[in-house]
């Protein structure tokens, strides 16, 4: 099989049925399987695709095991040049998959790429989670072209070229299927958000390269499974940053970068709970808590990144903080850290 399309689906039958349709419509194609990895949903998700969706094949786990390690275990099932992430609540275009595979099959270089990602509810502006390609600043703040931290961009063609990202959306995420298995897939400890980066990160390291190919189009809900302000998101968008700092950076960059942190999420988690945001707040806290209890089984991770890393200065991480710009030199666009 060329392409293995996969929607890891949690209790989403409401998006199932809104998305599937357009995606098998404009899916159709003998070298394309679609493939539904049903984490211990207990909705009527299994029941409406037995009824409505038949040609779709379908993976069945016991339990809710995350977005990291419920895509490992149904991607180690599946046997295909190519896996298509893909969130339940996007919704895809007509021609979506061709240019991204045509990309990749015409740069051996290249080991992974997304599309253009725009929002579902506002047609002409940027979705938050990916956007036209990730990347991230020197502390580990990730941000898009057309999204920086809050701000998303209208969307005027300003971001239609092909080019090279550090981190590629898991909302719709294409990549080699070899490549994928051989540096490890994704780290099951993260169990959701940021899980993508961490990949991404390794996969940059190690001499690939990953690029947004915005002639693919799709538009994505975002937060079918949790809030942006849960504080559940916040939790885990807090230690698994950290995690992704504690496993990828140098030896010289570890520990000033962790002191630096240290005292910004700190400053984050009192702004929310100046903003009236209490349970946030706290997330942050229990966050950098786990992060703590939980390192020692990262050793052994970061060991592993140090020895396979040949590339030791990422041109797609930014020498700049994200935050200061932001806050206070009132940058809030991509095109302005380029200027």
């Amino acid at each position: 099989m060329k392409v293995a399309i996969v929607i890891l689906n949690w209790n989403g039958a409401h998006h199932l049925k809104e998305f599937l349709p357009t995606l098998l419509k404009y899916t159709s194609s003998p070298d394309v399987a679609i493939y539904i990895a049903d984490n211990g949903s207990r909705d009527n998700s299994l029941l409406l695709i037995g009824k409505d969706f038949q040609e779709v094949k379908v993976l069945l786990f016991p339990k809710n095991y995350g977005f990291a390690e419920g895509y490992n275990r149904a991607l180690a099932q599946i046997e295909a040049d190519y896996y298509v992430i893909l969130n339940s609540d996007v919704e895809v275009t007509e021609n979506w998959l061709q240019p991204m595979l045509e990309y990749l099959e015409q740069n051996a270089d290249v080991v992974a790429c997304q599309p253009k990602i725009l929002s579902y509810h506002q047609r002409n502006q940027f979705e938050h989670a990916g956007a036209a390609g990730g990347f991230i600043d020197y502390l580990g703040y990730p941000f898009c072209r057309g999204r920086v931290l809050a701000v998303t961009e209208e969307d005027n063609g300003q971001y239609d070229d092909v080019c090279d990202i550090f981190w590629a959306t898991g909302a719709c995420l294409m990549i080699r299927a070899k490549e994928f298995n051989d540096e490890g897939g994704f780290d099951d400890d993260f169990f959701a958000h940021m899980e993508e980066i961490d990949l991404c990160w390794r996969l940059k390291s190690r001499g690939y390269r990953i690029v947004c190919v915005p002639q693919s189009k799709v538009y994505h809900v975002g937060g079918g499974t949790l809030n942006i302000e849960h504080p559940q998101k916040t939790y885990l968008n807090f230690r698994n940053n950290l995690f992704l700092l504690y496993k990828n950076l140098s030896k010289s960059q570890l520990a000033p970068i962790m002191v630096l942190r240290f005292f910004m999420d700190y400053l984050a988690a009192f702004q929310l709970l100046i903003t009236g945001k209490p349970k946030n707040a706290f997330a942050v806290f229990t966050a950098r808590r786990d992060f703590k209890k939980m390192l020692p089984k990262f050793k052994y991770k970061r060991l592993e990144n140090t020895q396979k890393k040949i590339i030791r200065h990422i041109p797609e991480i930014l020498k700049k903080s994200i935050v200061v710009n932001y806050y206070i030199l009132g940058n809030k666009r991509y095109s302005d850290f380029n200027k």
